[in-house]
């Protein structure tokens, strides 16, 4: 494996999830692929799961793990080929990223969204010249439009908690006081819709009207505006505000009761509830469900340590 960025790099959705629970079961059979090899994480952006959960996986495979916070520590990053860089850019990307990579085996990269314009963001040109001009394998810790690691954990966690053989999946739009991104619920919808064309999982997108995500991730989903009607028979809901697509990054305002609680879970064959956290308590998610029997969202961010595992493992195992 040479990127992980997609749910693409990936050939079977359910040979992965395996390989991720062996490695949860035996965490430390593998540390002699890790062994006189660093990992590089470079943060553009804040983090708290991502950034311990890849730390603890590359040290559970015995590699060696070095942290730079770019928004913080870094010179500010040019991206353009062919500018005077005369104004508040200092490095440009192509020397930044091939250092690193003199530095590193593998790296992980997190850049957010500016929210400002679709296609910029969309052309994901940050990551895609990072992995360019770093020379070596390159893992996503979330982009302008994807958060796969994110993703390989919820269909970890799917698997391990699910009590039929095809569970009902309901990615819920949820309210929030900002615009976020797509990125999760993009990559999300992405790996349920390869997860439901494998026979693992039976996935609904609702949503309210305008929050419609780009097609090019939910092809295969039923897509409702009836929160209540997609809640019927779930065994799991996972819970994720977003800003508009279409209308990109603005937010609407909603008259229905969107966030999820005791009432709406009763609608549901007692799914269990789902949300990458941070979590915005009663506005997003009520705390009677986060601190009820049904949550998991605190199994869910353990398990953030084996889906980095698997695919530091992967890549570790083609750099051998």
């Amino acid at each position: 494996m040479k990127k992980f960025f997609s749910v693409k790099d990936v050939s079977s959705v359910a040979d992965v999830v395996q390989e991720a629970l062996a490695l949860k079961a035996a965490p430390y059979d593998n540390q002699d692929l890790g062994q006189h090899k660093t990992l590089g994480l470079v943060f553009l952006n804040p983090s708290l799961r991502t950034r311990l959960s890849t730390q603890k996986a590359a040290m559970n495979l015995g590699m060696n793990v070095m942290v730079m916070n770019m928004d913080k520590d870094g010179w500010a990053l040019e991206t353009q080929d062919g500018v005077v860089m005369n104004g508040t850019t200092v490095e440009h990307i192509r020397e930044a990223a091939a250092v690193m990579g003199e530095y590193c085996d593998i790296l992980g990269l997190r850049s957010f969204p500016k929210l400002k314009d679709r296609e910029e963001d969309y052309s994901e040109d940050l990551f895609n010249k990072f992995i360019k001009y770093c020379g070596v394998p390159v893992v996503s810790l979330e982009s302008a439009t994807r958060h796969p690691l994110q993703s390989l954990t919820d269909m970890i966690t799917i698997t391990e908690y699910k009590k039929t053989e095809k569970p009902k999946v309901v990615l819920a739009w949820a309210p929030h006081v900002k615009a976020l991104p797509q990125a999760v619920p993009n990559s999300f919808a992405e790996w349920m819709c390869k997860a439901q064309e494998e026979g693992l999982v039976d996935f609904t997108i609702a949503q309210p009207m305008g929050y419609e995500l780009s097609e090019e991730f939910t092809a295969g989903a039923t897509i409702s505006n009836n929160l209540e009607e997609s809640l019927k028979n779930a065994d799991f809901v996972y819970v994720k505000n977003w800003s508009s697509y279409q209308e990109y990054g603005e937010v609407y305002g909603v008259d229905e009761d969107w966030m999820m609680d005791n009432k709406k879970l009763n609608l549901t064959n007692d799914a269990k509830v789902m949300h990458c956290l941070p979590v915005r308590r009663d506005l997003e998610l009520s705390s009677e469900i986060l601190d009820g029997p049904n949550s998991l969202v605190i199994k869910e961010a353990s398990n953030r340590v084996w889906a980095a595992q698997v695919v530091l493992k992967r890549m570790l195992e083609d750099l051998a």
